[in-house]
């Protein structure tokens, strides 16, 4: 209902000034919102004839047309047909504008039979036509639009089509309607208002003579900042400048998005004779040649992600909803910054920036091709007059990877005031380097020996559950140093898979190239989002295991740059869990409780006393949440209290009786508490256990993960009341497992294996049949998977989730079931046959449940499918790391290098509960 409101209110808030701009919507107002015209396709799904459409929408979504992904593969080259009548009122003596916000890609618009001006080209700019002669006053009338989907002009096919790595739509696909305004009139403005209180409005008006324009700056609630100011029109000058100076305003940056507006209004003796108003805020933005980046006097430090403008249902055309939600998803990753990839996004999305506090770089289209400098001219001054406003836009991009055309670069300065910097995505200029995708050993050369402020505008290029978040961890540690560093942004904020209306409403991807986000197309978390929450927290805590040596105290760093860490409130909990034989997950407070206070400015570090009871050891958990200053949650770190080994060796619950060995042929049944266990003894392998005739199918094991072994001793004997199964392995490593039975306890293996060189993981492993499996509930890290460059964000806990085979960024069940897990105490393996549980003394356990799912379009050279042992249930040491899209993981960086092995024994125990 609000939305169905907007564009009334907006009217209604105009006129409720003398002599205000109105807004007439011709269109709906959002994806959620449309208005049907009359539409025509002439190629593709349902062409040839006139039928209905939604505006605004793309095309190919409302069933008409021909999809297309970037590269232009399809070459499809449809043309749509657009009427719609609308009627015009007397509006004696104004002027009237027809504005469409977007439209893909070549549109003619024609009034009642006349053309209202040139044919605009490009796909994702503002453009508006004077109409005022061309329109029947208090009559119908008649609005024809023509859209080809692709330009006319070369350039505009390659800057926008040809290289991009996007999907390519057609039609009207963000709002249009009319502007009425007086015959003399403000038509826009562009503020440059400064951290110091220093304050330019450059105000472009038409049909100017010797009236006065004036400016009073106010708080969004209307009140007055000061006195008005104002100069004296000059019809000679291009446009007017009004400068004033504030004391010590409130500035705008990511931590505080300080916001005021400035009413402009033109007078003369008869009164006011227009009047707009412009939200704006006091910031300053500079990149410092060979020192970095700086917003309000203060080095900051660019968190961010790239996005797509996009929506699965609806391709390009979004509403304030989806704005909302991608820019708290941004906040909550405790990102502070985002770059616009590749394309000026919807300006509400540029609102919610302002409001919410989120850095921008709005960037002119351009991939590996560049615009020609005629429409390049006329694109540039369509960008930046719309955005110039937007304190929170820092940077111009001329293109990306390439596409930027240099004759370009001093056009964005002619319509900004603020001069903010023309920057070359992928490439050094004016001072900074934002180099695509280095490896690790490039940010190592880069800290040592860079002179640009380096901000890669690409990297850690995601691909399915590859990059984002993983190896994020040892490349912002170093990214850090950089003594010119400004950050990074991450490939990419969501996976781009459409909605294809043409199969079924499938998702479509276009094979590898659009699941390469942090979030998936309807914005599902994926493992990534948490890795980066906890990574980019501006209070970083890097959690050390609780041992017997700690003392309540736990290192912190404040890197927020405007905030105290006073100005934030931390909450510690002592919790206990429930066991594995409970149906509960959910941990329990014992005690909570606030830190000690201690001030920390930006960029100091300290030690934070926790100040917890004296019988804190007793619980099995610890929490620390920290909350922002707007009482954001920031993070919540855990840290393990108690060791697994007082967790294991549980009692079972069963009649004693007799254990005995039974050895038949190649056969060797162990019954212990009236189960029994099969081996083999060709191989010393477990093969079955048999519970109340029921089989167990656990079986194959334990292997060494990943090593060739052959059995050289099998035993088995009755000693000490307890009956010991044990097997040697000798090959390319060394196994020794040992097996023992005890009455009315569980069944213990104990393992010990040497081996040397590199490997992928280390560990031992068993099989069950995937098909039998249903879900699995533990105590360790979670809920997410995890690789060995992607430990962090997870938290320690009691988890549960039911079996799926979700291939991330390809199918969106999350978190996913298989892959590996971190710091398991213990897990019930639940299935078909009967549940059984296991547990270890191992306080870095790493189990492994599955192998996932090969992607559908996996590459050749798959950077992201991290090899796995052939068991798919292991219990290791040690476990894979993942790559990025285009990046194996041996070059980025420590924690994505294998697992090494020196040859010295490594030991593990665990606890079978069948």
């Amino acid at each position: 209902m609000r939305q169905l409101l907007l564009p009334f209110l907006l009217i209604f808030s105009l006129t409720s000034f003398s002599q205000s701009t109105v807004v007439k919507y011709l269109s709906g107002t959002d994806k959620d919102h449309t208005v049907q015209w009359d539409f025509y396709c002439t190629d593709g799904r349902l062409s040839g004839k006139w039928a209905k459409i939604a505006v605004p929408s793309n095309w190919e979504q409302q069933g008409f047309g021909t999809y297309n992904y970037g590269h232009d593969k399809v070459k499809a080259n449809e043309q749509g047909i657009y009427k719609h009548e609308f009627f015009a009122e007397s509006w004696k003596g104004k002027r009237v504008y027809i504005v469409f916000e977007g439209s893909m890609t070549d549109t003619k618009v024609i009034i009642n039979g006349k053309q209202a001006g040139p044919i605009h080209q490009g796909s994702f700019y503002r453009f508006k036509y004077d109409i005022t002669d061309l329109v029947k006053y208090n009559s119908q009338n008649l609005l024809e639009v023509t859209v080809d989907k692709t330009s006319a002009n070369v350039s505009v096919n390659d800057a926008e089509r040809k290289n991009s790595d996007f999907w390519v739509f057609g039609g009207i696909y963000r709002p249009v309607y009319l502007e009425i305004v007086p015959a003399t009139f403000i038509d826009r403005t562009a503020v440059n208002a400064k951290a110091d209180g220093s304050f330019q409005l450059d105000v472009y008006a038409l049909n100017l003579h010797d009236e006065v324009v004036e400016a009073q700056v106010q708080k969004l609630n209307g009140e007055n900042v000061g006195k008005p100011f104002s100069v004296i029109a000059d019809a000679k000058q291009d446009h007017l400048e009004l400068k004033s100076t504030f004391n010590k305003p409130l500035l705008w940056s990511d931590e505080y998005p300080n916001l005021y507006q400035v009413v402009v209004t033109i007078k003369n003796k008869q009164g006011i004779v227009h009047r707009v108003k412009q939200k704006f805020g006091f910031r300053t933005v500079e990149i410092r040649t060979n020192d970095g980046f700086y917003v309000n006097g203060a080095k900051m430090i660019l968190k961010g992600s790239n996005r797509h403008s996009f929506w699965p249902e609806t391709g390009r055309t979004l509403s304030h909803q989806v704005h909302l939600m991608d820019v708290k998803l941004m906040k909550e990753m405790n990102m502070n910054a985002v770059r616009m990839s590749h394309y000026p996004p919807d300006q509400d999305f540029l609102d919610v920036c302002d409001s919410l506090g989120v850095y921008v770089l709005d960037e002119l289209t351009g991939w590996e091709a560049k615009y020609d400098t005629l429409v390049g001219h006329k694109l540039v001054k369509e960008l930046v007059v719309r955005d110039v406003n937007h304190p929170s836009i820092i940077f111009w991009d001329n293109g990306n990877e390439g596409g930027w055309n240099t004759l370009l670069d001093n056009d964005y300065a002619l319509y900004d005031p603020q001069k903010r910097t023309v920057i070359h995505p992928w490439e050094r200029f004016n001072g900074t380097n934002t180099k695509h995708y280095p490896d690790y050993k490039y940010i190592v050369k880069s800290v040592a020996t860079e002179k640009d402020v380096f901000f890669p505008t690409e990297f850690m290029h995601g691909l399915y559950d590859g990059g984002a978040g993983a190896a994020l961890d040892d490349f912002w540690s170093l990214m850090l140093k950089h003594p010119y560093g400004a950050g990074g942004f991450i490939w990419a904020f969501l996976d781009e898979s459409i909605i294809r209306t043409d199969k079924g409403n499938i998702y479509d991807g276009d094979g590898n190239h659009a699941p390469d986000g942090i979030v998936g197309p309807h914005r599902e978390k994926e493992a990534s989002f948490y890795t980066i929450k906890e990574i980019w927290s501006p209070i970083y805590i890097n959690p050390q295991p609780i041992d017997n040596t700690f003392n309540g105290k736990i290192a912190v760093e404040n890197r927020y740059a405007f905030t105290k860490l006073s100005q934030c409130k931390f909450k510690w909990q002592l919790v206990k869990f429930p066991s594995a034989e409970s149906k509960s997950t959910m941990p329990v407070t014992i005690a909570t409780g606030a830190p000690l206070a201690v001030e920390l400015a930006p960029g100091e570090k300290g030690m934070l006393d926790l100040h917890l009871p004296a019988t804190w050891a007793k619980n099995d958990a610890l929490y620390l949440t920290a909350y922002g200053p707007h009482n954001e949650k920031l993070f919540t770190w855990s840290w393990a209290i108690k060791l697994p080994a007082a967790i294991a060796n549980p009692i079972v619950l069963a009649p004693k009786s007799a254990i005995a060995g039974i050895a038949t042929g190649n056969e060797l049944v162990v019954k212990c508490n009236n189960i029994e266990y099969y081996f083999d003894q060709r191989t010393g392998y477990i093969e079955k256990v048999v519970k109340a005739k029921s089989i167990i199918s656990l079986s194959g094991g334990p292997v060494l993960a990943g090593v060739s072994t052959t059995l050289k001793e099998f035993t088995y004997k009755y000693v000490d009341k307890q009956y010991v199964v044990e097997a040697d392995y000798q090959g390319a490593a060394t196994l020794h497992v040992k097996w023992t039975f005890t009455t009315g306890g569980p069944v213990k293996l104990e393992y010990t294996y040497a081996q040397t060189g590199d490997a992928d993981y280390m560990g031992i492993t068993f099989n069950y049949p995937e098909e039998k499996i249903t879900g699995m509930k533990w105590l360790g890290r979670g809920p997410y998977r995890v690789w060995k460059n992607r430990l962090r964000g997870q938290l320690f806990g009691v988890w549960h989730k039911a079996y799926n085979n979700t291939i991330t960024g390809e199918t969106w069940g999350y978190p996913e079931f298989k892959g590996y897990h971190a710091e398991v105490s213990w897990a019930v393996i639940e299935n078909k046959e009967s549940p059984f549980t296991v547990y270890t003394d191992n306080k870095n356990m790493y189990l492994q449940m599955l192998r996932p799912a090969r992607e559908k379009d996996a590459l050749k050279d798959n950077n992201v499918e991290p090899p796995f042992p052939d068991g798919n249930i292991g219990f290791l040491n040690g476990i894979s790391a993942i790559g990025t899209k285009f990046q194996p993981a041996r070059v980025m960086g420590p924690q994505s290098q294998k697992n090494k092995n020196t040859g010295e024994p490594i030991s593990g125990t665990l606890w079978f509960k069948f």
